[in-house]
């Protein structure tokens, strides 16, 4: 039951030799707040014993905003570092958790470059292929380039510029040799069907 006192006092004894000039051999990476203080205290200690000279007085003031803005630094690296660790232990579970859910899902499957996985709950899926959507293009390419031709030659029949051709047995003719009583309602009939296409 001796042997934690004397751990505590070897400790303590271990503490005491390395002292406030413990801190001025430390790397400035690892200096803490303690450390500033303790090489606030041996650069006091050392002005003291130059003495009260007006020379010295301005240099402790000088000194003292020197270890104030180290202390500052150490105090900010301190709590980025601190930061940084929480993120990595952060990230390191979420890899963790996403091992754990990659293993339970079963074994990978390694797709090709020319393979694609689809989501089939995903309304913004791909439903079709690149040759489909390639064909109905083409198709839609088509029929456009047909209702242009078919606008432009109406609209060359409308002028006048064209007369009017003969159709499947002579109709045109026929109905311009007969006129019918409803000559007007043949007028709207034909431009509804014109409006509809």
């Amino acid at each position: 039951m001796e042997e934690p006192p004397l751990r505590e006092e070897e400790e303590e004894e271990e503490e005491d030799e390395a002292g406030p000039e413990g801190a001025l051999g430390k790397s400035p990476l690892q200096l803490t707040a303690e450390d500033v203080y303790d090489i606030s205290y041996v650069m006091g200690r050392e002005l003291m014993a130059l003495g009260s000279d007006p020379r010295v007085t301005q240099l402790q003031f000088k000194i003292v905003r020197v270890l104030e803005m180290l202390e500052t630094l150490v105090n900010e690296g301190n709590l980025t570092v601190e930061e940084l660790r929480m993120e990595r232990d952060n990230l390191r579970k979420e890899v963790e958790g996403l091992r754990r859910e990659g293993s339970a899902a079963g074994p990978e499957v390694n797709l090709g470059p020319d393979k694609m996985v689809v989501d089939l709950t995903d309304p913004n899926r791909p439903r079709f292929t690149l040759q489909e959507l390639r064909d109905v293009l083409q198709e839609r390419n088509k029929l456009k380039s047909q209702l242009l031709v078919v606008q432009e030659e109406l609209q060359c029949y409308k002028s006048g510029l064209i007369p009017p051709r003969e159709g499947p047995g002579g109709r045109r003719e026929k109905e311009a040799l007969f006129p019918r009583g409803s000559n007007a309602n043949s007028n709207k009939e034909e431009k509804t069907i014109i409006r509809k296409l």
